[in-house]
């Protein structure tokens, strides 16, 4: 393992903003560290760097415990949310920077930095200033100082939450490029799950301090461990279930056949919005449920349905792709809810 973290703790004025963490990073992974603000995932990130101090547990990088190391000596690259280019500095002197400050030999900064800025389509914009380029440029130059030293890990601060969608977007694909291309062990804080699901080989999801679920992308949102988890990650219908006679969860009234057999113990299962099949008020059969169409949303290339059920509670959510039919709101339907699509959530 390239990262290791082990038991890491960390509390402020008597608040526990990492509860005893565990995690490991295999060589050259893009991780996304996810979740709500206040979750603990910039905390844990900055204890990774060095800016922060566990108050207990173990950082180990190749096999070397970091936790009372100065950050000055981890030699990780940062980039943060704000850029923190130094305003009086060229795009070239501001990537030379941290070379000189790691007193790399003269001869090598030069063509060093040439790389770098090539590296991030920056090559002819060397000599400019940072108030002279746009926000997703000047976030490259920051990118860029960050590996220019080869630096063991590169940790990323939200970095492209203060720019716009498309810029934003454009630059997730480079950023993901570049990483590839390096091979470079790389953490980014997010609280975007799309940015997380696009980017990341390993989301690692954190609520209150702890982490929820780590996993794949498409582990995360195929097989969610928790309800945060499967709310957090993509829409989510989480349904409140009671145990029936025969082991199978109730709901609406409905007993429910699950893939893995009966599941007594159940009390909430998931299901994605994408999943739910709707059909005619009459239809019948295992799984269906009759209910009512409260809200409908067309949003382009899909339509969001909101559903009521018979026995009542919160709505169910389908999403409709394509231009197939959709029904009006008012009208009476049934829901199809597909046992191997079902997720009994812990």
């Amino acid at each position: 393992m390239s990262l290791a973290i082990r038991e890491v703790s960390k509390r402020f004025a008597g608040i526990t903003a990492l509860d005893r963490v565990s995690l490991d990073v295999p060589n050259g992974t893009f991780v996304c560290f996810l979740g709500p603000s206040g979750c603990g995932k910039t905390t844990l990130l900055r204890v990774i760097a060095g800016l922060e101090t566990a108050d207990e547990g173990q950082i180990r990088l190749n096999g070397t415990d970091l936790i009372r190391t100065p950050a000055k000596d981890r030699n990780f690259g940062i980039v943060f949310q704000s850029y923190s280019l130094f305003p009086n500095m060229s795009a070239a002197r501001n990537v030379a920077y941290g070379l000189e400050c790691r007193r790399w030999p003269k001869a090598d900064i030069g063509p060093r930095v040439d790389a770098m800025l090539r590296l991030v389509h920056l090559a002819e914009h060397a000599q400019k200033f940072p108030a002279q380029l746009s926000g997703g440029q000047q976030q490259r130059v920051a990118l860029a100082r960050a590996m220019a030293p080869d630096p063991g890990l590169l940790l990323l601060d939200e970095p492209l939450s203060a720019l716009d969608a498309k810029v934003r977007e454009e630059l997730r694909v480079e950023i993901r490029a570049v990483q590839r291309r390096l091979g470079i062990t790389t953490i980014m804080v997010t609280h975007d799950q799309e940015e997380a699901l696009a980017m990341g080989d390993l989301v690692v999801v954190m609520s209150r301090g702890v982490i929820e679920q780590a996993g794949a992308p498409r582990e995360l949102y195929d097989n969610p461990a928790t309800p945060f988890v499967a709310s957090f990650i993509g829409g989510m219908n989480i349904l409140d279930v009671t145990p029936g006679p025969d082991g199978r969860p109730l709901f609406a009234e409905v007993p429910l056949a699950l893939a893995g057999g009966p599941s007594p113990s159940a009390v909430s299962l998931g299901l994605r919005p994408e999943q739910v099949v709707l059909g005619g008020p009459d239809e019948r059969g295992e799984n269906i449920v009759p209910g009512r169409i409260a809200d409908v949303a067309f949003l382009g290339n899909l339509t969001r349905v909101s559903i009521v059920t018979a026995a009542g509670g919160a709505p169910l959510v389908a999403e409709l792709h394509g231009r197939s039919r959709v029904p009006a709101a008012g009208e009476a339907v049934s829901l199809h809810l597909p046992a191997d699509a079902l997720r009994v959530l812990a």
